[in-house]
């Protein structure tokens, strides 16, 4: 499974959610460039609980790279596959927690989370030599902030099923559940003091964004100004969205609704919605012309009902302008 995205749509543009994706691919491409001295680099800059428990390692680095690292272990990367894997989860869920704490609040969530995953790291694999780097300890710690804020949300997730592309809505509370069990039966099941992932840093990292999150909330919000966030509210719907049909058994045609923002009603967009499976097609590319109004029927020939035998009737999905 390949969630694509949540169903929320977030108000505003997610400015620190983007950024700190930005400084990861940054870094990563730093990171890459180090040739020789990458492992050196990632042994200075990754996490080392053996650095902070054996006291022959610690004497080989200096008070400011043993709190430092705190921090940029969870920018490194091990690879292109593990950035982009982090960076799609970030992307998925951040931007929904950054809407509700706004980006004052936010940027001090993820840092404290991406903390907390290395202390708990730290604690589980106390004499443990093999660095640890990587955003997702603090990316698990946005998901269990997301989990408490959204539990009803659905996750837009992607299955393949013999080559035929599938889309199903999962509620964000069983994606999620699922994901913590995973990540606990493999945490107790991995050797102690092993190398590989780390999956009690995820572990920590989630737990601690539901406390944390729960404080946040107390919290004035701070950061952007409101003059400066008004003019930052989201411009465009989702590309991809998924249409749940409706009609009576004698007819053949089928009615749902499509989501647009006020400037793609003015000036048009296309859309590709997904339609449950049962139908003549699963994926229709939809355009909503300019000028679009509330309550328009758009009409898709031939994507209703067969019923007796018949022609198929037609599909009508209803411009509702968000």
């Amino acid at each position: 499974m390949i969630p694509l995205r949540d169903t929320i749509q977030s108000r505003k543009y997610p400015v620190v959610n983007v950024t700190i994706i930005v400084i990861n691919v940054l870094v990563y491409l730093f990171q890459t460039a180090q040739g020789h001295n990458l492992t050196k680099f990632i042994f200075t800059y990754g996490l080392v609980p053996a650095r902070y428990s054996v006291e022959a390692i610690a004497a080989h680095f200096t008070l400011f790279e043993q709190v430092f690292s705190f921090l940029s272990f969870m920018f490194l990367h091990g690879g292109f596959w593990h950035l982009l894997g982090n960076m799609w989860s970030l992307y998925i869920f951040g931007d929904n927690v950054e809407d509700r704490l706004g980006s004052g609040r936010y940027l001090l969530f993820y840092l404290l989370c991406g903390f907390a995953s290395g202390l708990t790291h730290l604690f589980t694999n106390t004499h443990s030599q093999v660095p640890t780097i990587g955003a997702s300890g603090a990316i698990a710690g946005v998901m269990g902030g997301y989990f408490l804020l959204y539990p009803n949300s659905r996750i837009l997730t992607f299955i393949p099923i013999f080559f035929i592309p599938y889309f199903i809505e999962i509620p964000a509370f069983v994606f999620l559940g699922l994901w913590f069990v995973f990540q606990f039966l493999s945490a107790t099941g991995a050797p102690a003091q092993g190398g590989g992932i780390a999956w009690w840093a995820h572990i920590g990292g989630f737990v601690f964004g539901i406390i944390l999150l729960k404080t946040f909330l107390w919290l004035p919000e701070w950061g952007m100004p409101k003059r400066a966030s008004s003019k930052i509210s989201k411009k465009k719907t989702h590309r991809l969205q998924v249409v749940k049909t409706a009609g009576s058994k004698e007819n053949p045609d089928l009615y749902g609704s499509v989501v647009i923002t006020p400037l793609e009603a003015q000036l048009g967009t296309k859309k590709l919605i997904s339609i449950p499976s049962g139908l003549q097609k699963r994926l229709v590319r939809v355009a909503v012309p300019p000028g679009s109004r509330e309550g328009v029927l758009l009409r898709l020939p031939g994507l209703g009902r067969q019923i007796n035998g018949d022609n198929r009737g037609d599909l009508y999905l209803r411009v509702m302008i968000r």
